[in-house]
């Protein structure tokens, strides 16, 4: 499988698992000049941006430690546009699913702190 090919694999994984614990997906692959947002999703009256990692070993420290300071103000950007452009005054955090050789899932919430 391809990167492209895998991180939608990743993606379509991580959205299922979500789901699985009540999350409702409202949109996939966010785009705008900040950045890209994988996953938006609805946790009750909350809103939720969900960033997939994947990492297929933890040789450079696994795909939670992935999110660096710059993926994670790119992240930052783009959910204050999303909420923006929304005109939504809704609460909003930021999760993470780190997805580990073999389809292990961690869900890491409130990851980065919400706009």
């Amino acid at each position: 499988m391809n990167r492209q090919a895998t991180g939608a694999a990743a993606e379509q994984l991580a959205c299922e698992y979500l789901q699985a614990r009540g999350l409702r997906l409202l949109e996939r692959n966010y785009r705008c000049r900040f950045g890209e947002i994988d996953l938006i999703m609805q946790d009750g009256a909350d809103l939720v941006f969900v960033e997939v990692r994947y990492r297929r070993s933890h040789r450079f420290g696994g795909a939670a430690l992935s999110v660096d300071a710059a993926k994670q103000a790119k992240l930052l950007a783009t959910a204050q546009h999303y909420l923006q452009s929304k005109a939504s005054k809704r609460n909003a955090r930021v999760d993470v699913i780190a997805v580990e050789a073999g389809n292990r899932v961690d869900w890491i919430k409130n990851a980065i702190e919400a706009p």
